[in-house]
């Protein structure tokens, strides 16, 4: 062992050249409250049921959704639509009780792409964490947009497939 390898200097010089190439790269971290980063296009967050553009609610409690959940996280309870009620649901049977337990659901989007009326989508919405297990069992009262607040799914419509070669 020569005196520089027993003065430890080629391994200080090693460790100072590594820690001068990433002094001067940018920083990888987030400022989080102040600065939030942006979901991918196919990023799936919370769901939505969405509802026409007469306002009446899309779902027909098929249960297509309940039978593609992999993880067994959506239930409903369907009933038949009364007279006068046209204006709230767009067919005759209608999902009565939709519950979809968060603690559950993985986000597979496979409830999205078995609904054949478009009613039910990922959007890109975090589901807020809660202190209360009961509290992550979501209703129709949290899962059904407003009329008010109509949630934009235009662009997980689209289905773009590519080709890879």
């Amino acid at each position: 062992m020569s005196l520089k390898e027993k003065a430890y200097l080629p391994a200080i010089l090693g460790g100072m050249k590594i820690t001068l190439k990433h002094f001067f790269k940018k920083p990888v971290t987030i400022a989080y409250p102040e600065k939030k980063r942006e979901f991918s296009p196919v990023y799936r967050g919370q769901h939505v049921l969405k509802r026409d553009d007469q306002g009446r609610e899309r779902c027909t409690a098929c249960g297509l959704c309940a039978v593609a959940c992999p993880a067994e996280a959506i239930t409903m309870i369907a009933a038949e639509r009364k007279r006068g009620e046209e204006n709230l649901y767009r067919e005759e049977k209608y999902a009565e009780k939709y519950e979809i337990n968060m603690l559950r659901c993985i986000f597979c989007g496979l409830c999205e792409d078995a609904c054949p009326k478009e009613a039910i989508f990922l959007t890109d919405r975090i589901v807020m964490p809660e202190p209360k297990r009961n509290n992550f069992v979501y209703g129709k009262d949290l899962l059904v947009e407003t009329l008010e607040n109509r949630i934009d799914v235009s662009q997980r419509q689209i289905k773009s497939y590519t080709v890879e070669k």
